[in-house]
């Protein structure tokens, strides 16, 4: 059984391992300061989809991963704690995009 505290103590772990894995994913494929989309706008303009879509695949990538940990199956090159590090980036993620869309709206 976990204690409210100890929960506690675990989403701030959680999260500075999220930020942390932004931060570098940000490195490894955004590519660019400005634009932390740039990889899903990237590959969308060439798969001709929406930035969303291209996320939702990754997202689903991880989803997959989850749901086999859950039935079992361990053996996954990857820790399932990296899995759901990085689900919650993509959610993240999909945030600034939904963010960023109503922004550039409410401007027009």
């Amino acid at each position: 059984m976990m204690s409210r505290k100890k929960h506690r103590f675990l989403m701030e772990e959680i999260w500075n391992d999220v930020k942390q894995t932004r931060n570098q994913g940000q490195e490894e494929y955004a590519h660019d300061e400005e634009n932390v989309f740039g990889n899903f706008e990237r590959i969308a303009n060439l798969l001709e989809l929406s930035r969303e879509q291209v996320l939702m695949t990754y997202f689903l990538k991880h989803v997959d991963g989850i749901a086999a940990y859950i039935k079992g199956h361990e053996s996954q090159r990857e820790d399932i704690r990296g899995r759901l590090t990085d689900a919650i980036v993509y959610l993240t993620l999909l945030w600034g995009m939904v963010d960023d869309r109503d922004e550039n709206n409410t401007e027009k």
